[in-house]
């Protein structure tokens, strides 16, 4: 586990520093005022991964209570794949309107 760690947080300062290092580059370049988008694509690239990426892991960790739980008390079942499927559409309406908004930045600017 502590390898995974590692790797993961190797990975996410290699991407802060590419978020640091990207607004020198777009802004460096010639020819108008169109070094935002570029910013702006790029924000909404990683803001739509980071949402797919959340989204997996609640909804993982979520499925893997409910299993569990079942696995424990088989004959309350109905009541807590009842109790699990609220929270499990919520979380997927977070991940798409988080999407949308990715969208709307990529079409918008």
């Amino acid at each position: 586990m502590q390898y995974t760690m590692n790797k993961a947080a190797k990975l996410m300062l290699l991407m802060i520093l590419a978020l640091m290092v990207a607004p020198a580059v777009v802004f460096a370049q010639d020819g108008g005022g169109a070094g935002g988008s570029t910013l702006g694509y790029m924000g909404a690239g990683i803001g739509a991964g980071l949402a797919a990426i959340g989204a997996g892991l609640g909804i993982g960790r979520l499925t893997a209570g409910a299993t569990e739980s079942i696995a424990r008390q088989p004959q309350a079942a109905k009541e807590i794949t009842a109790a699990f499927q609220l929270p499990l559409f919520l979380l997927e309406g977070v991940a798409v309107i988080a999407l949308a908004v990715c969208f709307v930045i990529i079409f918008l600017t």
